[in-house]
């Protein structure tokens, strides 16, 4: 079975949610979407790292260099206030979003 798409959209919101959890490098990132979302929801490379470089300019996520628990060099993000804000205004637009096509989805 082909594995659903991410809606348009929706990338953002869910990198913000998981930096919400704790700092990450970008692969954690993917990974932990992936293993929240039973394996259901795949984010590549070739979306994330646009979406880290949007994020950053934004001003909503801030990075640095660390050593990860191999011992790599990789960037890792953290949630910044203004990151903390943009999460609720797009979880709020997503729920009203839902709520909407939810609605259409149950009309006869």
């Amino acid at each position: 079975m082909k594995r659903p798409d991410l809606l348009p959209g929706t990338l953002d919101m869910l990198v913000l949610k998981t930096l919400a959890r704790a700092p990450l490098h970008g692969y954690g990132i993917a990974q932990s979407i992936k293993r929240s979302s039973d394996d259901v929801l795949t984010v590549e490379e070739g979306s994330l790292y646009p979406a880290l470089q949007r994020l950053l300019l934004q001003g909503w996520v801030k990075a640095e260099w660390k050593m990860t628990d191999t011992n790599r060099r990789a960037r890792f993000y953290t949630l910044t206030a203004a990151g903390r804000k943009q999460l609720g205004v797009e979880v709020s637009q997503f729920e009203q979003m839902i709520t909407a096509i939810g609605r259409v989805l149950s009309e006869a």
